[in-house]
């Protein structure tokens, strides 16, 4: 990423930080590097040969159909939640 993106990015998270503190709810940050699709939502198996342009995959382990978006979006649910629970937090809706 260039610089202006980087800081661009940084903005955003404060600001969203910010508006989640200012309504008592809880900012988790997920790391940028982590596979979320990557990584099967059923299983958790992280498919290296995955490229840019496969939208969907089918779980070389579990045969597992994934979305691209829809798998990261699960997986990024999950690692926030096993972040809030590492932190001390309890989660009621999963």
């Amino acid at each position: 990423m260039t610089p202006l993106a980087d800081a661009a990015w940084g903005n955003f998270y404060n600001k969203l930080a910010y508006k989640c503190r200012k309504a008592e709810k809880l900012f988790v940050q997920i790391d940028s590097f982590y596979p979320s699709s990557k990584t099967c939502p059923r299983c958790l198996h992280k498919f290296e040969d995955l490229i840019l342009a496969m939208r969907q995959w089918i779980c070389p382990h579990c045969g597992q159909h994934n979305q691209r978006d829809y798998a990261a979006a699960l997986n990024i649910k999950r690692q926030g939640i096993m972040q809030l629970k590492a932190g001390g937090h309890t989660v009621l809706r999963q």
